[in-house]
Order: C-alpha cells, then structure tokens, then sequence
C-alpha cells in the first residue's frame, strides 16, 4: 500500500488541473491553489475549468472531488505542510523583448514558501528558460520559505510534457525528465512521480531539463520552419509543396512536415524564445529565424486571401471571409496564439488599407 502524501498543486490551468486529479487517483490528498476564483468554483463542484475536449478527465476529477481527495483553494495556506508542492504556472515572454517573464513564477513561489514544512519537495513543472532554477526559482524559494534549498527543503525541475486534447494520457504515458541538482531531492522525485507516470523516468541535472524541455519544442519549430520555407519558396516556382513533401518523404530518414499557416499553441512559439533567452551568452542564429519564417506564414495567409478575391474581382472590403478552424491544432478548441487570430488581423487591417506587411518578408 503507498504511504499517505499531501500534495500542493500552485496553478490549476492545463496542467495543474489533470495533474491535481491524477495524484489525488493514487490515494492522496491534493489540494489546488489558484488565484481564479472561478476555477476554484468549479474544481470544488466537481466540474473541469478547462475548456476542450479532454477524454477522461472531467469523470476522473469529479470522482476525486467526491471522494474528498481533491479540493481547490484561493489561500496558499490551505497546502500548508504538503509533503509536494507542484508548481504550474505560466512562464511567459515579454511580447515587446520576448524575454522571460517570471512574474507568475516568483508570486507562487512567495506565495507558498511561508507554509513549506521542513523536508518538502518542491517540484517545477512549468518551462524555463535555461538558468532560471538557479538565478530566479532557488533564490525566491528560499527568502519567502526563509529555508535553504537542499538542506531544508528539496527542489527539482521536471517540465510538463502535455498536450491539450491528451491531457491524462500524456501525463501518465509519455516519459518524464527530473533534473535534481542533490540525492535527496531526486529520491523525493521519483517517488512522487512514479506514483502516476508508467513511462520511463530520466535523471538529469536542473540545467540540463531546462534545455531539455525548450529544446524538445523549438525542435518543431524549426522542423515546421523548414517546411513553410520549402512551401513558400514551391509557391513561387508554382509547383505543389504537398507534392513536393511526398516526394521528399520517399528518400529514407527523411520526414518532412506539412506547410501550413504557422505555428500556434502556448508552448512552441514561447519555448523557442525561451531557449535563446539572455542567458545564453552566444547569438544562435537558427531558431530566431525559424521564429521569423513561423511569424509571417498568417501574413502570408491574409495575402493569399486578398489575391484570391482580387482574381475573382473583388477587394477585400466588402468581403464575407469564413475561417475554419480557429484554434491551433485540430480536436481541440484551444486558440492560444493560434495564427488565424494573426491572419484575421492581418485582413481587418487590410480592410482598413494599413497592411502591417505586403509581399514577401523581411528579415530586418
């Protein structure tokens, strides 16, 4: 039988809230800290926050609510002497730098460093940009907890690895990364998380899950890069980029993506960035530009828009244009940073004749 566990969840969002019903499935007792009240509301209703279609989850978290293993809180202090505490906030860039934004992060690691109990592990799961478990997670930590990280309190970063649309399945099925930096806090670790995860479980250092977890996304932005670079570049020699992609798939260990109108989500197009953040002291040339090939495919869209109703004789205003699929991947309703929102604006501008952007991109 599992020893008893109490478990702290900070950020009841794609994350916290399967992660929440999950860990409560195994026996313990889970509480979720937010600062949305109506997420609070309808956790402790038994009723999922969360928007889009998530197999399984709503039955596994009202079963949870029912049982009296899973409630949600406003007060940090209602996780007070958690034997976990798992933190899943967001971890942004600045829209105008696209640095690191670690106000979310900082304002829930002072938010529950006062109520850690001598001993606890305190587990990141959201993304970081490399460096940031040293020079921003371990220093916040212990001066709200007034406690010193590896002797008093253990602290590990292991990054989410979810999608939406396969929230529990991932979380359970897909291979997790622990980077622990002291035995002790890796030990705590891994018997948190081999409770739920039937996958492997990989050790590694802080440092190394921070670029593990970045890289792992700004792998698909470059992949996706490529692609949209091969489709553009087909466009103007008027061939077909889905044939072309066919074709190229023939050749072995090739595996070519599809082009498409860029790339959206909340992860992707933060983690790239992330990856390249200040800290990095060298310029990598690569991902940005992948981030600026990506960045202009809605642009793109909202010419080819215009051109096709400009073929058929008629202008952009006045025009009824149906877009299909607004949110960022198919099966699911989440439009974060989804490129339709980017191509519908590019067209309201259009309308107004202020295009941001005509014609083909410019790297400058």
């Amino acid at each position: 039988m599992r020893a008893a566990v109490k478990v702290g969840v900070i950020g009841l969002g794609y994350v916290g809230v399967p992660l929440g019903a999950v860990v409560a499935a195994t026996g313990a007792s889970v509480t979720g800290v937010d600062i949305d009240r109506e997420k609070v509301e309808a956790i402790n209703a038994g009723r999922s926050p969360l928007r889009g279609r998530e197999p399984g989850l709503q039955t596994l978290l009202k079963e949870q609510v029912t049982k009296g293993r899973f409630r949600a809180s406003l007060d940090p202090a209602d996780a007070a002497n958690a034997d976990v505490i798992a933190v899943c906030v967001e971890t942004p860039v600045e829209p105008s730098t696209r640095d690191p934004s670690h106000k979310a992060l900082k304002a829930a690691l002072g938010a529950i460093g006062p109520h850690l109990k001598r001993g606890a592990l305190v587990t990141i799961e959201s993304t970081l940009a490399p460096g940031t478990m040293e020079s921003v997670v371990r220093p916040t930590l212990e001066r709200a907890s007034k406690m010193k990280v590896g002797r008093d309190v253990h602290l590990v970063h292991c990054p989410e690895r979810v999608t939406t649309g396969k929230l529990l399945h991932h979380l359970t099925e897909v291979a997790r990364v622990v980077g622990a930096n002291e035995p002790v806090a890796l030990r705590k670790a891994l018997a948190f998380y081999r409770r739920f995860v039937k996958a492997e479980i990989h050790e590694t250092d802080w440092t190394t899950a921070e670029v593990v977890k970045t890289a792992e996304n700004a792998y698909w932005d470059v992949q996706l890069a490529f692609a949209n670079e091969v489709g553009l570049i087909s466009e103007e020699l008027g061939v077909d980029a889905h044939r072309v992609r066919e074709l190229v798939n023939t050749c072995p260990s090739r595996m070519m993506l599809i082009p498409g109108a860029g790339v959206g989500g909340h992860s992707i197009p933060k983690d790239s960035w992330l990856l390249v953040s200040p800290a990095v002291q060298t310029k990598p040339e690569l991902i940005p530009t992948a981030r600026s090939v990506n960045d202009y495919m809605p642009k793109r869209m909202a010419r080819l828009v215009e051109e096709g109703l400009a073929a058929a004789g008629r202008k952009v205003k006045g025009a009824r244009v149906a877009v299909f699929g607004f949110a960022y991947r198919e099966n699911t309703d989440d439009a974060r940073n989804s490129p339709a929102k980017e191509m519908i604006q590019e067209l309201r501008e259009r309308l107004h004749d202020c295009p941001r952007s005509k014609g083909r991109r410019s790297w400058n």
